[in-house]
C-alpha cells in the first residue's frame, strides 16, 4: 500500500509541476471545420501556467486525503521522483527552482537553497540531503508540534524561507 500511495503522489506531483495544457488531449481544429472557422481565442497565445498555491501543493501531497500531511507524505519519493527530471538521483538548482517558480523579488533562489542542505558541498542534492532538508522544512512547518501539517500551517510557511 505504501509504494501506491508514493506512487501516486509522485504522478499527482509531476502532473501539478507540467505547465498548464500538457495532460490535455491535442486540440486541434476538426479537419472538418475550415481555417475561417477557427475560434478566434485558438490564435491568442497560451496563458501562463498559474503559480503553485499552498492548497495546490497540499491536494497533490495529502496523498490519503485526510486533511493534514504526515512526515511520510511530505517526506516520500514521490518528492524525489518529481523534482529529478534528469533522472540522475540528484537535484540540481535548476530542476530546483522548476518546482520553485518564478524567483519572487527578494526571496533567495534555488542554488541559494541548494546550498543549505547540500552537506558534501557538490551543488546538488542527493536523496539522504533531500530527505533530511524536507525533515527540518516539515518540523518547521508543524507550528503545533502534533508531527503533522495541516493546511493553515503550509500556508503560513508557504514560499517562506527558513533562513534569511
Amino acid at each position: 500500500m505504501s509504494t501506491s500511495i508514493a506512487r501516486l503522489s509522485a504522478a499527482l506531483l509531476a502532473c501539478a509541476l507540467l505547465p498548464a495544457g500538457a495532460c490535455m488531449a491535442q486540440q486541434a481544429t476538426p479537419m472538418s471545420a475550415k481555417p475561417a472557422e477557427a475560434p478566434a481565442a485558438a490564435a491568442a497565445p497560451a496563458a501562463a501556467p498559474a503559480p503553485p498555491t499552498a492548497a495546490s501543493r497540499f491536494a497533490i501531497l495529502d496523498a490519503n486525503h485526510d486533511g493534514v500531511l504526515s512526515q511520510y507524505e511530505y517526506d516520500s519519493d514521490a518528492v524525489l521522483e518529481a523534482l529529478d527530471t534528469n533522472h540522475d538521483d540528484l537535484i540540481s538548482a535548476d530542476e530546483f527552482q522548476v518546482f520553485l517558480g518564478d524567483k519572487a523579488q527578494g526571496a533567495p533562489d534555488a542554488a541559494y537553497r541548494i546550498s543549505i542542505a547540500d552537506t558534501d558541498g557538490d551543488g546538488k542534492l542527493s536523496d539522504a540531503e533531500l530527505r533530511r532538508g524536507l525533515k527540518i522544512r516539515f518540523d518547521w512547518l508543524d507550528a503545533n508540534k502534533d508531527g503533522n501539517v495541516d493546511l493553515d500551517e503550509l500556508k503560513a510557511g508557504f514560499g517562506v524561507p527558513m533562513l534569511h
